[in-house]
Parts: structure tokens; C-alpha cells; sequence
């Protein structure tokens, strides 16, 4: 099976103390997730991070309704954090987060491994534009959120 990467780097001109902090709460994710995806968490009660919290969303891609399941694989705030696909639309997703204090700022660094039904033609046709735009969106959304802009 073919194993497809993507990575995204952004700089917050926040520091780590209040970065990490948003992305330790999963419930954030919605806001930082594009609309066209309708994403919604589904796990009721405590979202509290740690290694082995499994999370339930509810998503369309494509119009496709869909779920998905994730567990926190790696909890290592304020520095770095894995969420790892257990059940949903990819052969395997797994996402790893870092944080590093630059000064007073903060890099954020995404690293995704996935791996997709149909290999290369999907990935080429589907997939790797979809990532590349739900970053991109999340990049902006990020912006506004920790620079007002």
C-alpha cells in the first residue's frame, strides 16, 4: 500500500503557553475546520486529552455522509501530540502535531501520513487536493483566530 504525506508549518504570533492550549481541547477542532466538510464531534462527555481518548466525528466529503474515529496515540503538551484514524474514510491517517516557542511566537507543524482507497489515481484526482485545502483553510482560520486577521 502506498503511503502519501503531507506537511504544513505555521508560525502564531502567540506563545506556546496559549497555543497549545486551543489544540488541547478537541472540541476546537470544529472551529478550525472547513464548513463544506459539516464536521461535527460526536463523543459526549469529557473531551480531556491524553493518550488513548478516542474521538467521534461526523463529516461529508464530497457530500458523502461519513465517520470517523480517532485515538490520541502520542500526549506530549506542550510540544507534540498523534491522533491515529481507527475507523473512517482512509486506509490509515495518522496526524502528528508539534509545537515549538520561536521568542514569543509558536510553530505549529501538522505531519500527515494517510493512506488511500484506490492508491495513486484518487490520491491524485481527490485526495491530495482535499488535505491541501482543508490546511489551507485551516491555516487562515488560525490566523484570524491568534492575529485577528
Amino acid at each position: 500500500m502506498r503511503r502519501f504525506q503531507f506537511k504544513s508549518e505555521q508560525l502564531l504570533p502567540r506563545p506556546l503557553g496559549t497555543v497549545f492550549p486551543f489544540f488541547s481541547d478537541p472540541r476546537n477542532l470544529q472551529a478550525i475546520t472547513p464548513p463544506w466538510l459539516d464536521f461535527e464531534i460526536t463523543t459526549k462527555g469529557s473531551l480531556e486529552m491524553h493518550e488513548g481518548l478516542l474521538i467521534d466525528y461526523r463529516l461529508r466529503i464530497h457530500g458523502i455522509p461519513l465517520r470517523w474515529q480517532s485515538e490520541i496515540t502520542v500526549w506530549q503538551p506542550p510540544h507534540r501530540f498523534v491522533d491515529e484514524q481507527r475507523r473512517g474514510p482512509y486506509r490509515f491517517w495518522i496526524h502528528e502535531h508539534t509545537f515549538e516557542a520561536i521568542g514569543d511566537s509558536t510553530r505549529i507543524t501538522d505531519h500527515v501520513q494517510y493512506g488511500v482507497f484506490g492508491g495513486v489515481l484518487v490520491q491524485r484526482l481527490f485526495v491530495g487536493r482535499d488535505v491541501a485545502a482543508i490546511f489551507t483553510f485551516r491555516r487562515a482560520k488560525l490566523r484570524q483566530i491568534f492575529e485577528g486577521k
